[in-house]
């Protein structure tokens, strides 16, 4: 009997993974259909929200990536 918790089973990260991008497609097909009030200009543009989100996460990683080379210490750094 497999005792590993339903959330890191292969098939259910899998099926997380369908889920999420069928969602995500889902939402920005929506988009099509939704007609918002824009208040800037770009923020009317197709799918705004999808890739504005995704370059968001995408740069607070590479920020928090550049921000660790600076903030790191080593191993030992509370043993001395």
């Amino acid at each position: 009997m497999n005792d590993d918790h339903w959330l890191v089973r292969p098939t259910t990260i899998r099926k997380m993974w369908i889920y999420g991008i069928a969602l995500l497609v889902l939402l920005t097909v929506a988009d099509l259909f939704y007609h918002g009030h824009p208040h800037f200009g770009i923020d009317g543009t197709f799918g705004f929200f999808s890739w504005y989100g995704f370059v968001t996460c995408a740069a607070m990683v590479v920020g928090a990536k550049v921000l660790a080379v600076f903030l790191k210490r080593r191993d030992d750094y509370y043993d001395r």
